[in-house]
């Protein structure tokens, strides 16, 4: 029974390093523009810097999870390649480049436009997470903190209402993660 209670403590303290440990945060576009109230607020209540540059970011504050997260994070922070696997694509390139006659080049320029447009569409508003907001890491791409707070109705008041209530929450919950972190060192 002593063992699980120090290993709760455990994980509350990876949790408190977690949430405490967020600098900067880049916020993905939400459904009526809720990521501007959240951005309004993150900023008023002085919990985290928000960047508009996502290679600043540690986090990401997110309406969605899944597949079309995964897509967008990996344009934003793909992963980095290994010397090998990289000298071997671009051999695979260059051979495939001298094999294609001009026209075929056409073709492929056209075809990636498509793929382009299709993964666009997977970002639609209408696979959002309708009141969830999620703040995921970066690097590990985990969800570190989430909230389910969804507006009554779309209008720019009573999203910045939402978004205050979100923000709030955020701050009162890192706040008590940093409570117990320093109650568990003591």
């Amino acid at each position: 029974m002593k063992w699980a209670a120090v290993l709760l403590g455990c994980l509350n303290l990876a949790a408190a390093a977690e949430l405490t440990g967020v600098r900067n945060v880049y916020i993905l576009p939400m459904s009526h523009s809720l990521d501007q109230f959240i951005a309004n607020r993150l900023t008023e209540m002085h919990v985290y810097q928000v960047v508009t540059d996502p290679a600043r970011a540690d986090t990401v504050i997110t309406d969605q999870v899944g597949q079309a997260l995964e897509d967008r994070l990996n344009d934003l922070y793909p992963p980095p390649e290994n010397k090998e696997a990289k000298e071997a694509k671009e051999k695979q390139e260059k051979e495939a480049a001298d094999k294609k006659p001009a026209v075929a080049g056409r073709l492929s320029i056209l075809s990636e436009t498509v793929n382009q447009a299709d993964r666009q569409g997977s970002m639609s508003l209408s696979g959002r997470g309708h009141g969830t907001i999620f703040l995921v890491d970066v690097k590990t791409r985990g969800v570190l903190w989430s909230v389910f707070d969804r507006p009554k109705n779309t209008s720019p008041h009573e999203l910045d209402h939402t978004a205050g209530r979100i923000v709030h929450r955020l701050k009162e919950d890192i706040k008590a993660q940093e409570k117990a972190s320093t109650k568990d060192t003591q």
